[in-house]
Order: C-alpha cells, then structure tokens, then sequence
C-alpha cells in the first residue's frame, strides 16, 4: 500500500501531464483552463497564473473542500468555487475546465448545444449553457451546477467547457467529445441553404442507454 503522500505526489503528476494535454490540444492557450483531482476531501488543483510547462513537484497545490489551502504556496486557480462546486453535487474525482474555441463559440449561440450527434448521449443528454456571470465567482458556480443537472459537461456562456469524470483520463475525453462535437455543429450549420439534421429526443435517449458507462474504468 502507497502511502499518502506518494498518493498525492502521483496524483500531483497526473493532473499537471493532464492540464499539459489541454494546451497541446488546444483547448487552452497560456494559463487559461484549469484542472483538478480528488483524494478523499483534499482537492488537488492547478494554480493561478503558472504555465502548466513550469509546474513541477514542489509546486502541488491543494485545498479542501470548504476552499482552504492545505499543500502549497501558489494560489489556486480563481475559478476554485467552480471545481468545489462540482465536488460538493456530484461523485466526481476528476474536473477540466477549458476555454476550447468551438465549445466557446456555440456558447455564444444557443442555450443548448443542438443534438448533432449521438455522443451527447455519453455526457448524459443534450449540452446545456450556463449563463454568463463573471468569472470566479459563486454565481458563475451555481450556474454551471444547474446547467450540469443529469449530465457530466456543460458549456459556459462566453466563457468555455466545464466536464467532470471518475478519472482525470476521463474528464479530459469528455472534454474533447464536448468540443469535437461543437465543431461538427458548426462546420455542418456554416454551408448557406442547409440545416443540419438532429437527433431526436427518443434518439438521443436511446444512444444515452445504449453508451451508459462509456469510457468508465472501474
């Protein structure tokens, strides 16, 4: 058995390689974005205003889950109230937040991301938008937690992407599905003189059934 600070330090990797793969991907630029993980009530996160490319061991950031630091001098993310919100409603252990340029543009657009394909289904159902509020705030947080209602990502109005999973693996693909599919919308509604075709309600629900536990590794 590991003991728990090797725990955190291996989780403290895993959530630094994490929000590397955000950049790399695309679905931020800079320090924009930010990622977190769950060891029982300690919430590791990635700090404000560091490149994800400068973290290193030392630099573990953690908090719990009434937002108080308990590991580390860097101060945490500013979108923390987002990330313990979704820890405190949901059994996530795992949380990406991203600034994607496709998910941000349908944000912009629509309350809800049109079903334009069946792996909504995967994320729970059709991807709603929060509201705007101003970033870091508890109102932008209570806004993102009625938009993820029976669902495991959301879009935030002008803003970006929030998705959580049971790994951090699996927050990001959810991610990834979230903005892949906000690009298949917009590609398809951009051609002058045609709509894209939707799923249905009974369509969507019956891809939900059919992907339930999709890409879950317990």
């Amino acid at each position: 058995m590991r003991s728990h600070p090797d725990r955190i330090a291996d989780a403290w990797s895993e959530l630094v390689a994490t929000a590397r793969r955000t950049v790399a991907d695309g679905l931020v630029v800079g320090t924009s974005g930010n990622v977190s993980c769950r060891i029982k009530d300690l919430i590791l996160v990635t700090p404000t205003g560091v490149p994800y490319d400068r973290l290193g061991p030392g630099d573990t950031t953690a908090v719990d889950l009434d937002g108080r630091q308990i590991i580390g001098s860097l101060r945490p993310t500013s979108e923390l109230p987002m990330h313990l919100a979704v820890y405190r409603a949901t059994p996530a252990t795992a949380v990406v937040h991203t600034h994607a340029p496709y998910a941000t543009a349908v944000s912009t657009l629509v309350p809800e991301l049109p079903p334009i394909h069946y792996m909504a289904g995967a994320l729970g159902g059709a991807v709603r938008v929060a509201p705007y509020a101003l970033y870091g705030t508890d109102e932008l947080a209570a806004n993102m937690l009625d938009a993820l209602r029976d669902r495991t990502a959301c879009l935030l109005r002008n803003h970006g992407t929030m998705a959580y999973g049971n790994s951090l693996d699996q927050a990001l693909d959810r991610t990834a599905q979230l903005e892949w599919m906000c690009r298949v919308w917009l590609t398809a509604s951009s051609l002058p003189g045609h709509t894209p075709s939707l799923l249905s309600p009974a369509q969507l629900d019956e891809a939900r059934e059919k992907l339930r536990g999709y890409g879950r590794h317990d």
